[in-house]
């Protein structure tokens, strides 16, 4: 993997990593088809079966997560998949670029 800084955002470093629709677009309408898998197979397939173990205990024993629950009911559970895989680079990428360490968002902490 390069540096994580040479990429400009995190959606840029997600596009690497094939996790952003392909745009199949002509004049005004736009369309997005299938994941562009461009990059690095190993790391997107890991994001990826993460996120399938994520969504397999959130189906089975529930989730706090609002947009993971929100997420699971308007999309099939592959869609749901790459989009949670998309948002954990996005962290990922985060965390590489500005350091520090992961932290869980309030709604997610046991109280």
């Amino acid at each position: 993997m390069p540096d994580p800084g040479c990429f400009k955002s995190a959606r840029h470093f997600s596009a690497w990593l094939g996790l952003t629709p392909k745009q199949n677009s002509s004049g005004e309408k736009l369309r997005s088809g299938s994941i562009s898998r461009m990059g690095n197979a190993e790391l997107r397939s890991l994001l990826y079966i993460g996120a399938m173990g994520v969504l397999t205990a959130a189906r089975r024993f529930g989730t706090r997560s609002g947009w993971l629950r929100r997420l699971m009911v308007r999309r099939p559970l592959r869609v749901a998949a790459v989009a949670l895989a998309h948002k954990t680079a996005r962290v990922v990428w985060a965390l590489l670029t500005k350091g520090g360490s992961y932290h869980a968002p309030a709604e997610l902490v046991e109280s």
